[in-house]
């Protein structure tokens, strides 16, 4: 039996405009296992927000913790969540722990969104406040991502890479992560096999997959390549595109050319009367036809007005 989500019952009633955090799909499915030990631990200090009312908090006094699970979003997609949450107010509570270290501050456990659009909006947050370990503040942190199921594959990576470089143990980071042994395995490959920087210049990419993450990693191991992609993510023009769109550009930046060896030669095309009036080159994605302008000076002309007639005897050909 899957585990039973742990944080539902700090929702506060949700109204048709309710401002949560967007729902997406996600990579990995959950793990088959109950909660023991630290994970039993998080589900009766949750549980036991139920009896316990919600407090304002000066969103001033709530900092961020040692780990953080989100790089910074597309602006567009701020705004929008900033003005739901202006216009509509807040509909979820952020959970917050006593801060460790100083008095009278808080470290926030999830809900980094909704305090940032509080915060812009010039308003106190509604934050349920429990003492939380570390353990259990990971804990809390992850299985609140992974009921909204939205955080993107790179987000996951480098979170899960983090918590690992903190000190945490992986069956910690599995429950937090709802992920099983191979699938953080695959996580923190991906994470780590990437400088940090870059992720964070690209950001979240929420489209992007884990293959298309591997295969940048494979091309920014190439000599010059990761310089070469900090210059061109630090370019204006490329740094206020989306995330997604980010990855893209720098994606086919940095692919690597093709070796003379691996170079398509091109095949001469003789005619019947000897002319040899083309020649072509054909690889998996293209086939290139080049005329010889000075062997047959017309044939391109030619070729060309009667394309429309060769491609629809083409298609019939197909029925």
């Amino acid at each position: 039996m899957a585990r039973k989500h742990l944080l539902s019952d700090l929702k506060m009633p949700t109204s048709p405009a309710a401002s949560g955090d967007d729902a997406k799909g996600s990579d990995f499915p959950p793990p088959q296992y109950a909660p023991r030990g630290a994970i039993g631990a998080v589900s009766r200090s949750i549980e036991a927000l139920k009896s316990q009312g919600l407090t304002e908090i000066d969103p001033d006094l709530i900092d961020a913790p040692s780990v953080t699970d989100r790089l910074d979003e597309d602006g567009s997609q701020f705004e929008e969540f900033a003005r739901n949450i202006r216009e509509n107010g807040q509909q979820v509570p952020i959970l917050v722990r006593p801060h460790p270290t100083t008095e009278g501050r808080y470290q926030i456990a999830y809900g980094r969104r909704r305090l940032r659009a509080v915060k812009a909006a010039g308003l106190k947050i509604k934050a349920a406040v429990r003492n939380l370990t570390d353990d259990e503040l990971v804990l809390a942190q992850g299985q609140e991502n992974s009921a909204r199921q939205d955080l993107s594959f790179i987000e996951r990576a480098l979170y899960a890479a983090q918590l690992e470089a903190s000190g945490y143990q992986r069956p910690l980071i599995m429950a937090a992560l709802a992920v099983d042994k191979s699938n953080l395995s695959r996580l923190i490959q991906a994470a780590t096999q990437l400088p940090v920087d870059i992720i964070r210049l690209i950001g979240a990419a929420p489209k992007t997959g884990r293959d298309r993450w591997y295969e940048l990693s494979s091309r920014l191991a190439v000599d010059g390549a990761a310089e070469k992609a900090r210059v061109l993510l630090a370019d204006a023009a490329i740094s206020s595109l989306a995330s997604d769109e980010r990855f893209a550009r720098l994606f086919e930046a940095v692919e690597p050319k093709k070796t003379k060896k691996e170079r398509v030669q091109a095949e001469v095309w003789q005619a019947d009367d000897g002319v040899k009036a083309a020649s072509f080159r054909n690889d998996r994605r293209t086939l290139t036809l080049m005329i010889d302008k000075k062997a047959a000076p017309e044939f391109g002309e030619y070729l060309m007005s009667a394309l429309p007639e060769i491609y629809a005897s083409f298609k019939k050909s197909k029925q």
